[in-house]
């Protein structure tokens, strides 16, 4: 005959009996607590350890990013004025096409200049500056009653921006 095991109360929750434990650390865990991994439940804080190996970005980056982001983005906000003023369908065309292009050559240019450097606040950062970079050429639209101006660089900054982001943080779709 076999003596059942003591019950275990969860590290973090020690009112709460489980049966699940860290598979990195062994810590006793919750439902609450376990966060689901590729290679099992492991406890908060040994993925937050995990994710900090990740964050390679330092203060420069998020200067030399930046300022590679705006400026790029501002010469792509300039080319999506000269098309705005391409009358038609094959005006729109072309705007639907450039802007995920843009956005690529916006995420390359940041990627080289923060040297493959990563983390989430250092792509929100160069977000930010997607859409800075795009904003005096907007300025100018508003100012000038541009209309077809502003939609293409709505578009632009539409459609732009998020390829920005999932190109840097390496998202992808159909996983």
């Amino acid at each position: 005959m076999t003596v059942p095991d003591s019950p275990m109360y969860c590290a973090n929750h020690p009112d709460v009996e489980t049966t699940l434990r860290c598979n990195k650390c062994g810590k006793p865990i919750c439902a609450r607590c376990a966060v689901r991994t590729p290679t099992g439940y492991r406890c908060k804080e040994c993925v937050r350890g995990q994710q900090k190996i990740f964050d390679t970005a330092q203060w420069l980056d998020f200067v030399l990013g930046f300022a590679a982001a705006a400026f790029l983005s501002f010469l792509a906000s300039l080319l999506m004025g000269l098309i705005s003023g391409i009358a038609g369908i094959f005006g729109w065309i072309i705007v639907i096409i450039a802007s995920p292009t843009a956005g690529v050559i916006i995420a390359e240019g940041a990627r080289y200049a923060t040297r493959k450097h990563r983390s989430r606040p250092l792509y929100i950062t160069i977000i930010v500056a997607v859409i800075l970079g795009a904003l005096p050429y907007i300025l100018i639209n508003l100012i000038s009653f541009n209309l077809f101006g502003l939609i293409f660089q709505g578009i632009f900054l539409f459609i732009a921006a998020p390829v920005v982001y999932t190109r840097l943080s390496g998202i992808q779709i159909g996983r």
